[in-house]
């Protein structure tokens, strides 16, 4: 059915057959006399009302927050991700919250009328999709279909053998595994891979909640760790040009002899202050170090692109402070580039952006190194002190 959408009804029908097959068998031969389990007696018509077995007493409650919080994220994920693979398909648009509003809305009335939890299945809307259907009336052809089973046709599942069902539910279970999805997610993240096996893991060897907590505590952490380390580059300058890439990725790039450019990819807060004033601090002592080795100038402007921070708070703007302070104690200078209007707020209020010097913020990393290396070339280095007022003067 998948190389070909028009036989998707042989696949479809599979299950079906190998019940209608599987109950006539037993009930041909007398198998359930024989060790074969099967269904037995089923009671015909529709669940019963369940409003009045409503109970919202503690011991009740507690029960119904901790299975509801857990199943109502599994469906809800299920469903939209569902929904958004089949807008992919169909070139059109669907709105989370149009589809968690649905899908709660179903549950809460399935709630009063003893129905089980209701979400977007796979399996379903593949169905749906292969068969060409167009808009929801096809769910109520089925649910119609559903309901004229239970009222007239559950005798006829008394011989279904529990092993058929069992090999039904095994068959769908390796069809959902995705193996190439996952040899895909090792070589593109290594870090949504373990998110995948770990979830995998989870499931197979404890439940679903299991699997689910697993997998978000994975992701968690890994938010946590990008948040608490957050990624410093050193950039050089592009040959012929005022633009700046990443050293580490564009060889041609090439550093500006006294002036140190870093770029920091993330907001600047309480959990990785003190990590940025340290790996700055480790990256000018490293290209001390080079400089030296050299025989070049050392370092006497350290340029910050700040492009990619997009808050800062009291403990970032200390960090700077701090920062700023050690620097000036080396004979360096610490210059600000492309910083954000929210940034330049809290740097304001916090008296820093006057600590650090109107003159040594500019809109751009090509303007900031210009400006440094015009200093540099105007005074003998190491006046770093007295460079601000000719920089002043300058622009």
């Amino acid at each position: 059915s998948k190389r070909r959408p028009k036989l998707f009804w042989i696949a479809a029908a599979a299950p079906l057959t190998s019940v209608i097959l599987g109950s006539v068998l037993v009930y041909l031969t007398h198998a359930e006399n024989h060790g074969i389990q099967v269904i037995g007696h089923l009671k015909k018509g529709l669940n019963p009302p369940s409003v009045t077995s409503l109970q919202f007493s503690p011991p009740y409650m507690m029960l119904a927050l901790k299975t509801g919080i857990i199943t109502g994220v599994i469906a809800l994920a299920e469903g939209i991700a569902v929904g958004r693979s089949f807008a992919m398909f169909k070139n059109y648009n669907i709105d989370g919250n149009k589809e968690m509003t649905a899908i709660g809305t179903m549950n809460i009335v399935g709630s009063l009328t003893s129905c089980y939890l209701t979400t977007g299945p796979f399996s379903r809307s593949a169905v749906n999709y292969n068969a060409g259907c167009k808009t929801a009336m096809s769910n109520v052809i089925m649910s119609l279909a559903v309901m004229l089973t239970l009222l007239f046709l559950t005798p006829l599942f008394h011989y279904t053998p529990l092993v058929v069902l069992s090999a039904i539910i095994m068959s769908a279970m390796l069809g959902l595994i995705d193996y190439q999805g996952a040899i895909h997610l090792w070589h593109v993240d290594k870090v949504d891979f373990c998110v995948c096996l770990g979830a995998y893991l989870g499931v197979v060897f404890g439940s679903v909640e299991i699997g689910l907590v697993v997998a978000v505590s994975i992701s968690i952490l890994r938010v946590l760790l990008f948040v608490a380390r957050p990624k410093t580059t050193v950039l050089g300058n592009m040959p012929n040009s005022m633009i700046y890439r990443r050293m580490d990725q564009y060889t041609e790039a090439q550093a500006v002899p006294g002036v140190l450019v870093l770029r920091i990819d993330a907001p600047i807060y309480f959990t990785n202050a003190s990590y940025l004033r340290e790996r700055i601090l480790r990256w000018i002592n490293e290209e001390e170090e080079r400089a030296k080795g050299e025989g070049e100038m050392g370092v006497q402007y350290v340029v910050l692109d700040m492009g990619a921070v997009g808050s800062i708070d009291t403990s970032g703007t200390s960090m700077l402070d701090e920062l700023k302070k050690t620097l000036e104690r080396r004979g360096m200078q610490i210059v600000l580039a492309n910083p954000g209007s929210e940034m330049m707020k809290k740097l304001y209020s916090s008296k820093v952006l006057e600590l650090i010097g109107h003159e040594w913020i500019f809109p751009t990393v090509g303007e900031a190194v210009s400006s440094c290396d015009y200093v540099l070339h105007s005074h003998k280095p190491g006046a770093v002190m007295d460079s601000a007022a000719a920089h002043g003067n300058m622009v």
